[in-house]
């Protein structure tokens, strides 16, 4: 029993020896300044701090412009399809796309009829936000760019739609090519 009170005294005391503590002017000229007078690179300094003894982020983790791209095996790609090689690199990354809905649709016609389309992407586990730009355009943007060409597929196929655009690359509707 006084071996575990020893070793349960010793582990409540080892912390408090060893945390240092600045004493008086030991500390930096900012860490002495009232916090509502600290200025952006304080708390910058303060940040780093904190974050000091933490392990980096897994690359899972990282917001997307810090992730390392993909690598590219670029020896199963067919030369030919530069779709395939654009889908492959996007893969991960976030990508718009822009779809537009035929005809002369009112705003609440072409937000009910690409919702429907979001919803039915969804359905196939292609997950795309859908953001209204225009009375007859929306964009559906894609958290892994690989799904876009997917998505394309389906949506060209669509009756309403007059055309997907990914990457600058116009894919007009099958429908809508009857309006033409």
């Amino acid at each position: 029993m006084l071996n575990k009170l020893l070793i349960v005294a010793f582990l409540v005391i080892i912390p408090i020896v060893l945390s240092k503590k600045f004493e008086g002017e030991e500390k930096p000229a900012w860490a002495k300044k009232d916090i509502r007078d600290y200025t952006d690179a304080d708390l910058e300094r303060l940040l780093d701090q904190w974050e000091e003894d933490e392990e980096p982020l897994e690359a899972d983790e990282l917001p997307e412009h810090l992730r390392p791209q993909p690598k590219l095996d670029l020896s199963n790609l067919d030369s030919k399809n530069p779709e395939e090689l654009l889908k492959v690199s996007k893969k991960g990354r976030t990508l718009m796309t822009f779809v537009t809905v035929s005809g002369n649709p009112t705003r609440e016609e072409s937000e009910s009829i690409t919702k429907l389309w979001q919803t039915s992407l969804w359905n196939n586990h292609i997950q795309a936000e859908r953001y209204m730009v225009d009375d007859n355009r929306a964009i559906f943007l894609f958290k892994d760019g690989a799904q876009a060409w997917e998505a394309k597929d389906f949506l060209v196929e669509q009756e309403r739609c007059k055309g997907v655009t990914i990457e600058n690359k116009e894919y007009t509707g099958t429908h809508a090519k009857d309006e033409l």
